[in-house]
C-alpha cells in the first residue's frame, strides 16, 4: 500500500468509523456468536499474496463485527465504560505513526516529556497533593501503563522490593543478605479489601509473595474500615506474615464502595508509622477516580499525601481510548530502585546526566507506545470544564434510573448507589421470601434481560450473598431517554418473573 492508496483507505475506514457510531444504537448490544464462529469463516492459512483494501474492509462488517461487543453502544451498562471519542482516535492513528518503542528519553525527547507534562496537568486537574508532581517535593511525577492491573503489579513489585530491602540493610555480607531476604519474602503478605479488585491477588502471584483480603461488611456499605485493617494486621503478625502492602481502593467494582481512607491512614501510623517497616498504600481509582476532576469530590485526595501511590484509567470515564491507565507516584525512586536495567547498549549522553526519564525503568514492560498524544488531544479538545460536564452528565442520569427504580418499590430495591453512576438493585420478591428466594428471582430476571439483548448489564454477589444487578450508565452517547428505555425493560422483565414466581 502506497501513499496514495492509503489516504483512499484511510478516507474510506474513517468514513466506515464515523457510520458505525452514528448507527451504534441499532446494533445488538452484546455479541450471540458461538465460540469459533471465526475459524469457520477464516481461510486455513494465511494468503500467499497481498489483496485489495476493498476485500479486507468487506470482511470487517461481515465477519469481524457480528463478533463484537459494542461498548459504546448507549444500552451497554456492564463493568464499568470504556470510553472512546474522536480526538483519542485521531491521537492513536499519529502515535501508529510515529510508532517506536521509546524505552529511553533520547528514543523520541517529545513521548517522554509530553507524557510527564500531561500527567502533572492531570494531576493537578484531579487535584492530588503536590507530592505526585513531577515537580513536587517528594521526587514524585507520573507514568502512563496500559491497565490498573499493570499499575497495581508494578507498584506492588516495587513495595516489595523497598520493603525487603530496607528490612535487610543493616546486613553487610551480600550472601547473607540474599538469604535473610529470601526468608523475610516467605513472609510477605498484600492487602487488600474483599471488595478489591482481583488484580491485586494477581500482582501478589507474580510478586511471589501471599494475599489475604480484609473484610468489607454491609452496614459499612461494604467499603474497607480502619478497625477491619487493624484486625486484620495484627492477626496476620500474631502468626509471624509480614503485611508490607495494601490497595485501598476508591470505587470498587461491585458497588463503588470508598474505602475509609483516613482510617486506613491512621491504622497505618498506628502499626505501621513512615519508614522501614511502613506498608506501601496504593489507591486504586481505576474507574471512580475519574470523578476527582470535578472540584465537589476533591475533599477525597485529603488523605493521599500519606499514601505512596495512585491510579486511574483514563480510558474508562474519560474519553480517552483503551489502553491508557495513568499512574502517580510519592517518591519515583522506588520504582526505578526495583524496576532498572543498566545495559551498556542503552547508555546515552542523556541517560547518564541524570537529567531525563527513562520510563522504561517505571514499569514491567521494556518498550513503550506514545499514549500520552491522545491524552494531550483529548485534554485540549474537551478542556478541564468539558470532561466535568461529561462525568457530572452521568452522574444525573444515574440519579434518574434510581429515581425510577424507587418508585417502582414493589418490583425493586437498592442495594447501594447510586455512586459514582452506578447504581446497584435487585428484585423485592415476595413477602416473607428468602435471601435465596430472591436471589434466585433476580438472577432469573437479569437473564431474561441478557437473552433479550436490547442493553447488556452485569451482575454481582456482594458481601452477605446478595445476587444483585448492576446499572452504569456512562458510555459517551447515553442520553435521558436511553435510561429510561432500560428501566422499561427491566421493569416489563421483572413483572413477568414475579407473576411465574
Amino acid at each position: 500500500m502506497d501513499s496514495k492508496q492509503f489516504r483512499e483507505a484511510a478516507v474510506s475506514s474513517i468514513d466506515d468509523i464515523v457510520k458505525y457510531y452514528d448507527t451504534i444504537e441499532e446494533r445488538r448490544v452484546v455479541s450471540n456468536v458461538e465460540p469459533g464462529y471465526l475459524r469457520k469463516l477464516l481461510p486455513e492459512e494465511a494468503p500467499q499474496n497481498g489483496e485489495a483494501w476493498a476485500d479486507i474492509q468487506k470482511d470487517l462488517e461481515a465477519k469481524i463485527l457480528p463478533g463484537i461487543t459494542h461498548w459504546q453502544s448507549p444500552n451497554f451498562l456492564a463493568w464499568f465504560p470504556s470510553s472512546s471519542s474522536f480526538p483519542a482516535m485521531l491521537g492513536e492513528m499519529y502515535s501508529a505513526a510515529f510508532t517506536g518503542a521509546a524505552f529511553n528519553w533520547i528514543c523520541s525527547p517529545a513521548v517522554t516529556e509530553l507524557e510527564t507534562i500531561v500527567l502533572d496537568w492531570m494531576a493537578k486537574a484531579f487535584g492530588l497533593p503536590d507530592c505526585y508532581l513531577s515537580t513536587g517535593p517528594t521526587n514524585g511525577g507520573g507514568v502512563i501503563h496500559g491497565t490498573a492491573s499493570e499499575a497495581i503489579a508494578t507498584v506492588l513489585v516495587a513495595a516489595r522490593d523497598k520493603y525487603l530491602r530496607e528490612a535487610t540493610a543493616h546486613i553487610a555480607d551480600e550472601e547473607e543478605r540474599e538469604d535473610a531476604i529470601a526468608i523475610r519474602r516467605s513472609k510477605l503478605v498484600a492487602l487488600g479489601s474483599a471488595a478489591t479488585h482481583s488484580a491485586t491477588k494477581k500482582a501478589a502471584q507474580i510478586a511471589g509473595v501471599r494475599f489475604r483480603a480484609v473484610p468489607v461488611h454491609a452496614e459499612d456499605s461494604y467499603r474497607m474500615t480502619g478497625a477491619e485493617l487493624k484486625r486484620t494486621i495484627l492477626e496476620l503478625r500474631a502468626r509471624g506474615l509480614e503485611p508490607f502492602y495494601l490497595t485501598a481502593t476508591l470505587g470498587t467494582t461491585d458497588t463503588c464502595a470508598i474505602d475509609d481512607m483516613e482510617g486506613v491512614a491512621s491504622v497505618l501510623e498506628e502499626l505501621a508509622p513512615p519508614g522501614p517497616g511502613e506498608v506501601w498504600v496504593h489507591v486504586d481509582a481505576a474507574y471512580a477516580g475519574a470523578a476527582l476532576i470535578c472540584p465537589e469530590f476533591q475533599y477525597l485526595t485529603k488523605p493521599f499525601d500519606r499514601f505512596h501511590s495512585y491510579n486511574t484509567n483514563l480510558h474508562k470515564w474519560l474519553l480517552v481510548n483503551f489502553d491508557c491507565s495513568a499512574v502517580w507516584v510519592r517518591d519515583r525512586r522506588h520504582l526505578t530502585d526495583a524496576l532498572s536495567v543498566n545495559l551498556a547498549i542503552l547508555r546515552n549522553q542523556h541517560t547518564d546526566s541524570g537529567l531525563v526519564t527513562d520510563y522504561r525503568d517505571w514499569q514491567i514492560p521494556f518498550g513503550r507506545r506514545f499514549r500520552s498524544l491522545k491524552v494531550w488531544f483529548v485534554v485540549r479538545s474537551y478542556g478541564i470544564e468539558g470532561l466535568r460536564k461529561h462525568v457530572r452528565k452521568h452522574m444525573a442520569l444515574a440519579e434518574t434510573f434510581a429515581g425510577l427504580i424507587k418508585e417502582r418499590a414493589d418490583l425493586f430495591e437498592i442495594v447501594t448507589g447510586p455512586r459514582f453512576a452506578l447504581t446497584v438493585f435487585r428484585l423485592v420478591g415476595k413477602e416473607g421470601a428468602t435471601l435465596e428466594q430472591r436471589n434466585e428471582i433476580t438472577k432469573k430476571m437479569y437473564d431474561a434481560v441478557i437473552e433479550d439483548g436490547r442493553i447488556f448489564l452485569s451482575s454481582t454477589v456482594v458481601s452477605g450473598g446478595v445476587f444483585a444487578i448492576r446499572h452504569n450508565p456512562a458510555t459517551p452517547l447515553v442520553e435521558e431517554h436511553h435510561v429510561r428505555k432500560h428501566f422499561e425493560i427491566l421493569a416489563e422483565a421483572a413483572e413477568k418473573v414475579l407473576a411465574e414466581a
